[in-house]
């Protein structure tokens, strides 16, 4: 089997919003790096991901040269409501921030618009890869191999940043006892729905229900 070599500053494991922005603020920086993803490009612009997008995130996309679809579709709200116990309670985000609000906009299509961008600028990204693995991670010189299209592929960088989620081959190549882990547990799930349909109400409502 043939194999292809590769040098790069930056490789990044991972082609989701994560792995997606970083290369974005990586090529606004002119630094070289490459991103490899298990999934395929269809499959990764496709999975549904959460609908609402704080300031700061707008506020970078549009730095970065993303705000275009963001600011024709995108829905800015003020504030949201809070329904629980018969009742609506709204919180007014722009009075108690200083001027901010959050947008509804699919990350979904975050998610798009960086890829998007990332084709136009011919910037290197590898798609439907299989075997996918890290070595050296803890070293000066890290590598990520896998195969792409039946050729296999070592690409190697003075930095690995694994962005493929709690489940990637990143995290679980990392031992257990050098893993710090940091989380807060609410008591209670979410359920997110966005609708092309006639608003309920011109802000999100958070509600509340037994179920």
């Amino acid at each position: 089997m043939s194999k292809a070599l590769l040098r790069t500053q930056v490789a990044i494991v991972g082609a989701g919003p994560a792995g997606l922005m970083l290369g974005a603020l990586l090529a606004r920086a002119k630094i070289d790096h490459m991103i490899v993803e298990r999934q395929s490009a269809e499959h990764v612009a496709g999975r549904i991901r959460a609908g609402v997008l704080e300031q700061g995130t707008t506020q970078l996309l549009h730095e970065l040269g993303l705000g275009e679809r963001l600011g024709r579709e995108g829905l800015v709200h003020g504030g949201f409501e809070l329904a629980f116990d018969g009742r609506r309670e709204r919180i007014d985000l722009h009075a108690l921030t200083g001027g901010q609000s959050v947008t509804v906009y699919g990350q979904t299509e975050v998610t798009k618009d960086l890829m998007a961008q990332r084709s136009a600028l011919g910037l290197q990204t590898f798609y439907a890869c299989q075997d996918v693995s890290v070595a050296g991670f803890d070293s000066a010189s890290p590598s990520v191999r896998f195969l792409h299209k039946g050729v296999a592929h070592e690409i190697q960088a003075d930095f690995l940043v694994g962005c493929d989620g709690f489940h990637g081959v990143c995290r679980a190549s990392v031992p257990a006892s050098a893993i710090q882990s940091f989380e807060r547990v609410y008591p209670f799930g979410w359920l997110g729905i966005l609708a092309d349909v006639p608003p309920v109400s011109h802000e999100l409502i958070y509600a509340n229900h037994s179920r």
